[in-house]
């Protein structure tokens, strides 16, 4: 994630230094008025750089999927999407090539985490940042009649684009609802999976993103996304480049920032497997979890 430019604590010093009453030991006098590891996190910004961040995000995809829906293609992850590490190729080396053709040939994800989801007969399965809604009609078709796959997105366009697709394609047991993954708009324990294709990393507030599927996940159930992990010894100023957010490398997590956010989501079981590189400081990357059943 980015940091804010006054940041008050270096990544080194947030290793050893994890709470308030220690901030001497991490924080110069300037940043006398309260610093610690939380207030100093790349997991944490203020609410105003969330929003800005959630703009900046909002815009570029809106653009995506207007350029989508009269052209047929959709760039947003640019240059990375030209050597064919984002988008519809990577539906094609998974098989996944002509299903809902339309949507697949927008997709702007960094993975098809549809192909490790391990989904059921009859199971709801809920996607974060729908997007064009490719993901979205794998999931209903895998579920049958008896289930339902359910696209959350922000963005206008971009779910226009994905009920129009989903039409397209003759897919009904399907629901595409606006929303922030920060606060989505579903009850506690109503889903059996949640999905997501390199999204997360695009979001100003991941521990509450991920504190969010936790709540929506029924006990049992499973995370099981796509998403972009950056390398340990990310640059700065990759991370505090505003135009990468939504070039989808400068909000990764490095893979520990992850485990610790799904730990502190209730998440166990955790699972990283690296599909693909990105960018020189990123790697895509398959994440698994699931929600403990009650002791």
């Amino acid at each position: 994630m980015a940091e804010l430019e006054n940041s008050c604590c270096t990544p080194a010093a947030q290793a050893t230094c994890c709470d308030p009453s220690e901030k001497s030991a991490c924080c110069s006098d300037t940043h006398a008025d309260g610093c610690g590891c939380a207030a100093g996190s790349t997991q944490q910004i203020g609410p105003g750089a969330v929003e800005d961040v959630r703009e900046t995000v909002r815009q570029k995809y809106a653009a995506a999927a207007l350029a989508a829906a009269t052209d047929g293609e959709a760039e947003a992850c640019s240059p990375a999407d030209e050597d064919g590490l984002f988008g519809s190729s990577l539906y094609e080396q998974n098989g996944e090539g002509d299903t809902a053709a339309g949507a697949v040939i927008a997709s702007l994800g960094c993975g098809v985490p549809t192909a490790v989801a391990d989904l059921h007969e009859g199971e709801i399965v809920l996607d974060l940042g729908s997007g064009a809604g490719a993901d979205v009609l794998i999931s209903a078709r895998r579920v049958g009649p008896t289930g339902k796959a359910i696209g959350l997105d922000m963005t206008d366009e971009m779910l226009d684009l994905a009920r129009r697709n989903a039409k397209d394609a003759g897919v009904e047991n399907v629901e595409f609802i606006k929303g922030y993954l920060e606060d989505l708009p579903l009850p506690d324990a109503s889903v059996d999976v949640v999905i997501s294709n390199c999204v997360i990393n695009l979001s100003g507030d991941k521990p509450t993103v991920l504190a969010e599927a936790a709540r929506v996940l029924k006990p049992g159930g499973r995370f099981a996304v796509s998403d972009v992990i950056a390398d340990p010894d990310i640059d700065e100023t990759t991370r505090a480049d505003m135009a990468a957010w939504t070039g989808c490398i400068a909000g990764a997590l490095t893979e520990p920032e992850f485990r610790d956010a799904l730990s502190s989501a209730g998440l166990v079981d955790h699972e990283f497997r690296e599909t693909h590189r990105v960018h020189e400081h990123a790697g895509a990357a398959i994440i698994r979890a699931r929600k403990p059943l009650p002791a």
